[in-house]
């Protein structure tokens, strides 16, 4: 059985904000010059927006410059934020920090609160009216080179195999997507990505790039508590002051917030669950009043890129280029990505737009980074680079106060002359368990916070149960051998969806994998202490189906 092949001048895998920004870039850039440029989006989501979740709170500074008439074309920011707040959480107690005291970086002022799967939505109509091809429910599975290791483009992956991996009644074969220029666009610790870095060692000169796990809830609230604009952040309790992370609360539209909690992934502490880190805070005096009338409509985890510039990687290699929080553009202490995803896109696009018009194929484009380094991107990131290196060296307390005085530095213009390390890489972190000490959970209340199954229900996930399973061990034998006795199994606790599990079988424990529980977070293959889980694209349209996110 032969491929079908398909060609493009470009290519782009995952219709995210930078992905789509990408494409709209190239087709406006080749309506200028009156030329045509074949575009083509693979997105392994089943529609445009199903896989994305964010707070989110956007910075609409790049969309003003790649869709300037926005408002009038109906693009899904609906609400300007409005209100600002900022709190300090002790386990019973609540300190509100006054706005003047905020470095104006953190201000959201102009920003706007908006489902990212929406604006998504929006983006890809925008760019199928120029002429983009887009192709949800194919998931790009391998990346095509040819002889002198030029990336020439994809293969989507094959439907129709069973567990065995054997052919099923209706199989068809992945298709070939071939391009002078393929941009990987896939998100947080992308599959591709991650084969990409170690071929051709993009990670060289790059500190480890670090990640944080965010959980997202919408909820229904009562008309008396809903404030349409208000953007609360707060940070302390239920973390210890050396678990790195925060909550935030945004009341999106009238009766309706997004409630959402991030925990980085450099914890130390095998027992530490993130799903209920975040079900514990929503039972806080400060936070239960706003929910505890209300009803629960969706709930999603995403991992979040948060190495900032120190760990940016090399943007380019022959024939292609990694956009977005591919590449890791969030700027962590704004809490914000999408701008500068999106900017990213554009650059690239800029890039190889003078490429493709100097005949120039297949070439290594260092005019992107350069780009990057040029823009408003790198002045963004740059400002921020030591917040992250600085709260994981000195905790919480110490590490937000050093990042507030160096944040308010650099709003009067003064930049310090050194940039922190992060050190180790985030799987390298865990302690022992003998180490550690244990972290009992309240059980779930029902009201306010919930367990882990009941959650999953509302990502409303799918994946063909007859399917080899996209989440693969490297060596079988160390969940059981290690990490059971040295972690007690951590990856029952950092995955977000309940697809691992210890189970007995004939006596003995047992790594269970649930792949059709996963959400497609990443975590595990962020985590895990051995790097020894790796997640591959399961079939296409698999995943969850966020509504709202």
């Amino acid at each position: 059985m032969q491929r079908d092949v398909m060609n493009y001048d470009v290519l782009i895998v995952g219709a995210g904000p930078s992905g789509l920004a990408a494409a709209i870039r190239i087709k406006q850039l080749a309506q200028e010059a009156g030329r045509e440029i074949g575009v083509c989006i693979l997105e392994k989501g089943a529609e445009v927006g199903a896989h994305i979740l964010s707070g989110a709170v956007i910075d609409p500074i790049a969309l003003n410059e790649l869709i300037p008439d926005w408002k009038e074309k109906g693009a899904p920011l609906h609400t300007e934020v409005t209100d600002d707040q900022f709190l300090m959480l002790g386990k019973q107690a609540s300190w509100k920090i006054p706005h003047k005291l905020l470095p104006p970086l953190m201000s959201n002022h102009g920003n706007y609160i908006v489902s990212l799967g929406d604006v998504c939505r929006w983006l890809g109509e925008q760019a199928e009216a120029l002429g983009v091809e887009i192709y949800p429910g194919f998931s790009a599975a391998e990346v095509i080179y040819d002889e002198a290791g030029v990336v020439q483009g994809v293969i989507t992956g094959d439907m129709g195999r069973d567990k065995a991996g054997n052919e099923k009644s209706g199989f068809a074969l992945g298709m070939e997507l071939r391009a002078h220029y393929t941009l990987f666009a896939e998100g947080a610790r992308g599959s591709l990505t991650k084969d990409l870095t170690e071929k051709f060692n993009l990670r060289s000169n790059a500190e480890p790039q670090k990640y944080g796990i965010g959980f997202k809830e919408i909820w229904q609230i009562a008309p008396d508590q809903s404030k349409p604009g208000l953007v609360m952040h707060s940070q302390g309790w239920p973390l210890d002051n050396s678990t790195g992370g925060g909550a935030f609360i945004y009341h999106v539209k009238e009766n309706t917030v997004a409630i959402g909690f991030v925990v980085h992934l450099n914890y130390s502490n095998p027992h530490l669950s993130p799903f209920d880190e975040f079900q514990r805070y929503k039972t806080h005096p400060a936070i239960r009043p706003l929910l505890e009338n209300g009803k629960r409509l969706s709930y999603g985890a995403r991992a979040i890129t948060e190495g900032g510039l120190q760990s940016l990687p090399t943007l380019v290699f022959p024939g292609g280029l990694v956009i977005g929080c591919s590449a890791g553009f969030v700027n962590v202490p704004r809490i914000k990505g999408t701008h500068n995803a999106m900017k990213s896109g554009m650059l690239a696009a800029e890039a190889v737009v003078e490429a493709l018009a100097a005949d120039k194929l297949g070439a290594t484009l260092d005019a992107y980074p350069q780009k990057v380094r040029d823009s408003w991107i790198w002045k963004d990131l740059h400002a921020v680079r030591n917040i992250k290196p600085a709260i994981s060296r000195f905790g919480n307390i110490i590490g937000s106060l050093y990042g507030g005085v160096e944040m308010w530095l650099e709003s009067f213009g003064i930049s310090l002359p050194w940039t922190l390390k992060h050190g180790k890489a985030d799987h390298e972190t865990l302690k022992k368990v003998s180490e550690a000490p244990k972290i009992d959970y309240p059980k779930p209340d029902g009201v306010v916070s919930f367990d882990k199954l009941s959650s999953v229900y509302l990502t409303n996930v799918f994946h063909e149960e007859d399917q080899p399973c996209h989440l693969v061990l490297k060596n079988t034998s160390i969940p059981i051998d290690i990490n059971l006795p040295q972690y007690d199994a951590p990856e029952q606790r950092y995955c977000p969806a309940g697809v691992y599990e210890i189970v007995q079988q004939e006596g003995n424990p047992h790594l269970q994998i649930n792949a059709s529980n996963c959400i497609h977070c990443k975590t595990c293959d962020i985590k895990d202490p051995l790097q020894n889980i790796n997640w591959r694209t399961p079939e296409g349209g698999g995943g969850p189906n966020y509504v709202g996110m």
